[in-house]
């Protein structure tokens, strides 16, 4: 009889062990909740927040990570985009060329006309100077050096920037030479201008030249060394202002890209023939920082024990940390954490072990995979519950 209890109660605690079992499910091999880590919002509040009237033909204001356009008028007209272009330049030249690359001046690129530093032929001079002469003096003479450096030619090169712009998904952009100078096919429109600078602006080296006020060149061949004075005076005057670049042709008018940083929020600014850049850019900069606002939650759960391991508990974190972009009246968030009672030891860092819920109301925002901070290992293995009881049945 005592014998029959004893199963029994063995019996008992297997059933509860499969039960457990079923609670505390093995973690999974690390996946993205989300195709991507920035989640935007088209703020609720937008329709009550009316952005600055501009002086500008087109104008288009970007969040870059999402690309969410946050403002816009006339954005998808077709215009000439003047010295601007020399963002692309720039992307093209960086994709091709070491900084430190040696540029040996080609005489085709002497006595452009516009803007110039004055290279003379056979001049060499590094490829980083020539990107600072680009796009803080916004010199011709630098854009055309360069595309006969990486292209051997103006038009050779300008088929490397529409191919760039094919692969960036711009169907209204084409170039037809490295400058910007006017010709009746080379345009884009505010809204493209805008994500093609967004595409530049992840590029450091990029971001880095046009947030630089002023740069001293050393120049080779006996020529004297040179200063740069950037162009773009919101670099000085613009709260939190990073970047980019100007531009003006008598075709094109007055072009202008801006970009600027503010509490964790970055936003760009296009404006294409506007008479009044430098001030409207500020006021759809300030527009866009009192409208909107960036929220990167954090969810931070407990510790989870573990059961047959050699710790007895392993820290959860978030695998990513998403973006929201909110207006800045959003409702209150809420979270909800899943995730089981307790894990089996036997799982490496990084194993997906639940998830995090961020809600607006009843509008899921984002769902984060929330994983293991470290591997646990399972300590030697002894004979399982299931084991003990078949082998004291052997015994009957």
């Amino acid at each position: 009889m005592r014998c029959f209890y004893t199963v029994c109660r063995l019996l008992a605690a297997l059933l509860a062990t499969l039960l457990l079992i079923g609670a505390a499910p093995r973690p999974q091999q690390a996946a993205t909740a989300v195709d991507r880590q920035h989640i935007t919002l088209l703020p609720d509040a937008v329709a009550n927040s009316t952005p600055p009237t501009l002086s500008a033909a087109s104008y288009a204001l970007l969040e870059p990570i999402s690309g969410t356009l946050l403002a816009a008028g006339d954005a998808d007209t077709r215009r000439p985009m003047a010295s601007t272009t020399k963002i692309m330049t720039a992307m093209v030249v960086l994709e091709r060329c070491a900084m430190e690359e040696t540029v040996t001046v080609h005489p085709e690129a002497v006595g452009i006309e516009g803007s110039s530093i004055y290279l003379f032929a056979g001049e060499q001079i590094t490829v980083k100077t020539l990107l600072y002469a680009l796009l803080l003096a916004s010199a011709n003479d630098a854009a055309a050096a360069l595309a006969y450096h990486v292209a051997g030619g103006i038009a050779p090169f300008a088929a490397l920037m529409n191919e760039k712009a094919t692969a960036l998904g711009l169907c209204d952009t084409h170039f037809c030479n490295p400058h910007g100078l006017h010709h009746e096919e080379h345009y884009t429109t505010a809204r493209e201008l805008a994500l093609l600078t967004a595409a530049a602006m992840a590029e450091p080296a990029f971001a880095e030249i046009v947030a630089t006020k002023r740069y001293s060149a050393s120049m080779t061949n006996g020529a004297a060394s040179r200063l740069f004075v950037n162009h773009n005076r919101l670099l000085s005057s613009l709260e939190g202002a990073i970047g980019v670049k100007t531009g003006f042709t008598k075709a094109g008018g007055r072009c202008l890209v801006s970009a600027a940083s503010r509490e964790g929020l970055t936003l760009i600014a296009v404006t294409l023939n506007d008479p009044a850049d430098w001030r409207d850019h500020t006021a759809l900069m300030d527009w866009g920082f009192s409208a909107f606002e960036a929220l990167t939650p954090v969810p931070m759960p407990s510790p989870l024990p573990v059961v047959g391991g050699c710790v007895g508990s392993v820290a959860i974190r978030p695998s990513e940390a998403p973006m929201l972009l909110l207006s800045a009246t959003h409702p209150a968030l809420s979270c909800t954490v899943e995730l089981p009672r307790f894990l089996y030891a036997g799982f490496a860092a990084g194993e997906v072990v639940g998830r995090a819920i961020y809600r607006m109301g009843d509008r899921v925002l984002a769902e984060i995979p929330l994983i293991t901070a470290e591997g646990v290992d399972a300590l030697p293995t002894r004979p399982t519950l299931w084991e003990r009881v078949r082998n004291l049945f052997r015994r009957y």
